[in-house]
């Protein structure tokens, strides 16, 4: 345990590194935007500075429409500036979730939405000049056991009839990529890659600024009416629009929208300390894909431009009632470390730099959901990311701002679905409980097996 730290919830040193509030991507911006105070007007408010809102403000801004911008903290605080930075596209999604429910053609359509959002982030990264460490490298869905090679073909080969550009990796093929040893074998999606989410979601910050966007900061959402006009009640003021879109995905709830129809999931992750020459050396990965394991619960494992491994998920929670303490939590911490050493043994002993939690947002289906309510229909919102925000959410922001004016886009069309209902508390609670602490189980069995293998 040297490498751990020993300390506390508010961002001194812990057991396993500091706990940062705001993720370990980005910092508060020196350039602080002031709070909304009195009264202001636009033709859309959008809730949420992450990567769907400030997406949506700037398609809107460039479709001629006024957009003002209300941000409880800063920019990319939520999940935009706590994920693992996965420019994904339909790598890694649960088909079977919701094949059958929506059928073979939907389920073809959808598969293209997340692909296409892959498209499109990397369209917006050279239109918008943002420079996010970006590495087109893919990424690979991996299996650290044998056993776990049924479950990958199954997934890849129903991906492939349903669109999904995959290429399964054999032993050989994995070790000639230098991809480490404890990842055995898997299949890969060549588009896409990683990047540093908080300078993503920084840069969209920035651009929509410049656009003409105006985003306030430190402005939480008290309440909304609905009516053809919006009135959004804040602190210090109001804004008012004829439309509103709410791109506030895990937190919706809370707004007292979708509570019947998400699920708030935290997420968790741990970033080590810069690795020396020497050890990116034992790694080999000259790639630098991102590697997603095929357990119940996944493990994601990256390099970042600044040669350190974050390692994310591993453990999924639930809070009573949906709720999103932003507060540590040290056993997904401590299962994450005890990833980093069975995935990297030539590290063991590296130092964790930092620790973060967030909240995804997700559905029975695992799909996205997106749609409208109120009277006028004029309330927009989008939510169940499900994990796969990067480019889903980002793809999100033209969809809706199309919407808004007038055009449904294919690709929105085929997202409309009839969401499975959530269950009342404390039924969901103890739903939820139990699914995850299955999947700890089936998990651990697996890692069990894979340590028995390696020999430790």
């Amino acid at each position: 345990m040297s490498a751990f730290r020993r300390g506390t919830k508010n961002g001194t040193s812990s057991e396993v590194g500091q706990f940062r509030r705001h993720g370990g991507w980005l910092e508060k911006p020196a350039d602080l935007q002031p709070e909304l105070e009195g009264a202001v007007s636009a033709d859309v408010i959008v809730v949420g500075a992450g990567f769907a809102g400030l997406s949506t403000a700037l398609e809107l801004t460039a479709l001629g429409a006024k957009v003002i911008v209300l941000e409880q903290e800063f920019a990319g605080f939520g999940a935009s500036g706590r994920n693992a930075g996965y420019l994904g596209g339909s790598l890694g999604i649960e088909f079977e979730f919701f094949l059958k429910r929506v059928g073979i053609e939907q389920a073809r359509k959808i598969v293209s939405f997340y692909d296409e959002g892959v498209s499109y982030v990397e369209r917006r990264l050279d239109e918008l000049g943002i420079d996010c460490d970006y590495n087109r490298s893919g990424n690979i869905r991996v299996a650290v056991h044998p056993s776990q090679e049924r479950k990958l073909r199954k997934a890849m080969q129903l991906g492939l009839e349903l669109g999904s550009r995959t290429q399964f990796l054999d032993a050989a093929e994995m070790r000639a990529r230098g991809i480490p040893p404890a990842f055995l074998f898997g299949y890969a999606q060549q588009h896409g890659g990683t990047l540093d989410p908080g300078k993503y979601v920084l840069g969209l910050r920035r651009a929509a600024l410049e656009a003409g966007v105006q985003l306030y900061e430190n402005t939480p959402l008290l309440s909304y009416s609905a009516g053809q006009t919006i009135r959004c009640m804040t602190r210090r003021g109001f804004a008012s629009a004829p439309f509103l879109v709410l791109a506030t995905n895990a937190y919706t709830p809370q707004l007292g929208l979708l509570k019947d129809k998400v699920v708030p999931l935290r997420v968790s992750a741990i970033e080590t300390e810069p690795l020396s020459p020497a050890q990116l050396a034992t790694l080999g990965w000259q790639g630098r894909e991102g590697l997603i394991t095929a357990h119940w619960t996944m493990e994601s494992h990256r390099l970042t431009a600044r040669n350190s491994l974050v390692i994310t998920t591993k453990r999924l929670d639930y809070a009573y009632g949906g709720q999103t303490p932003n507060e540590p939590d040290l056993a997904a911490y401590r299962a994450l470390a005890a990833a980093l050493n069975e995935r990297f043994p030539t590290l063991r002993g590296l130092g964790i730099r930092s620790t973060w939690s967030g909240y995804v947002s997700m559905a029975y289906d695992a799909l996205p959901v997106v749609g409208e309510t109120g009277a006028h229909d004029n309330v927009l919102y989008t939510a169940g990311c499900s994990g796969h925000g990067v480019a889903t959410q980002s793809l999100m922001g033209q969809l809706l701002a199309e919407r808004i004016g007038g055009i449904e886009h294919p690709l929105l069309a085929a997202l409309r679905h009839k969401t499975p209902s959530t269950l009342p508390e404390p039924l969901q609670w103890c739903a939820v409980k139990l699914a995850l602490g299955a999947a700890n189980r089936m998990d651990g069995w697996t890692n069990s097996r894979a340590r028995r293998a390696a020999g430790y």
